[in-house]
């Protein structure tokens, strides 16, 4: 016990300090390539805070442990919809863009809903897995015609870092992101396996929570250095590829033959969480303060309702 509560304590701090190297360096290359940060947000530090899940779920479903795989993308989707987001409006109020209302929230949404559909017969095939990846490569092929566009319309005007010392950053960043996130499952997983929690539960809650420690990270710190394109658009790509990417990629090499405990509960306010954040980010293109913590507190009530549930 001793030893998963040491692993808990180093992943939080590498995870912390990973997440602030990882953002300087994406940013700086997003203003040095003339990149706008929502794009960089939705692609590479989204893809690179998501690895912790991953790799979580991949190794999970090829365990046979459905509930783990599962739980760990919905309970981390609902983490990056209503605590992270929640958070780092808390902090410091996030300006939306009006493309990324139109366009990345309702792509988030869609995601969640065909989630949702291809998981009525209570079943992840691979036919599923498909469709998923096809959803992916067209989310990619969206964000990277926004690149194309080459529109700048958030980029600072700040002192120009090294391509390699931004590379460095980044690499070293999302290292300690994984290794930080993968000490912290390990440690808390032990802990609520000594307690006799289900699989599905820790996936839901401990481990979704852990793996979405570099999302949490990187928002807040985005936010508090005045990115608010890389921290709603980490948050909104992490979501789309959790489920898109990291879902079809899991189903398609073990495909999962019952949901392991995901209820349409937790189905409901992964949709529900995406539409809160979807509805207030139409209020001045701001989520402001009150709004975050209005998302912290219904995230509290739904994780209140897990704790509860698994006793």
């Amino acid at each position: 016990m001793t030893l998963s509560i040491a692993y808990i304590l180093i992943g939080i701090i590498a995870v912390l300090w990973g997440a602030d190297k990882f953002t300087d360096g994406a940013a700086a290359i997003a203003r040095k390539m003339n990149i706008p940060e929502i794009v960089i947000g939705l692609t590479i530090v989204a893809m690179g805070t998501s690895a912790p899940e991953l790799f979580t779920s991949v190794v999970s479903a090829l365990k046979g442990s459905t509930g783990l795989a599962l739980g760990n993308i919905v309970g981390s989707n609902i983490f990056n919809s209503l605590l992270i987001v929640g958070a780092a409006a808390a902090v410091v109020p996030i300006s939306i863009s009006q493309a990324t209302i139109i366009k990345d929230i309702p792509f988030a949404l869609v995601a969640s809903l065909l989630l949702t559909a291809v998981c009525l017969d209570g079943n992840l095939t691979r036919i599923d897995s498909l469709l998923l990846l096809i959803g992916f490569a067209l989310f990619l092929a969206y964000t990277l015609q926004i690149a194309r566009n080459g529109k700048t319309e958030d980029s600072k005007t700040e002192k120009s870092q090294a391509l390699w010392k931004s590379i460095l950053f980044i690499i070293i960043g999302l290292g300690c992101l994984i290794v930080g996130s993968n000490l912290f499952v390990s440690g808390a997983s032990t802990v609520a396996e000594q307690l006799g929690v289900s699989d599905a539960i820790i996936g839901l809650t401990i481990v979704a929570g852990g793996t979405s420690l570099p999302e949490l990270a990187t928002s807040i710190i985005s936010a508090r250095k005045g990115q608010s394109g890389i921290a709603i658009g980490n948050v909104v790509g992490s979501n789309v590829f959790n489920i898109l990417a990291i879902l079809g990629i899991t189903g398609f090499i073990s495909p999962m033959k019952n949901l392991g405990g995901i209820t349409t509960i937790d189905l409901t306010m992964l949709i529900l969480s995406i539409i809160l954040v979807w509805a207030m980010s139409f209020t001045k293109y701001k989520i402001e303060r009150w709004e975050g913590f209005t998302l912290l507190g219904v995230f509290s009530i739904y994780l209140g309702w897990l704790i509860y549930s698994a006793f």
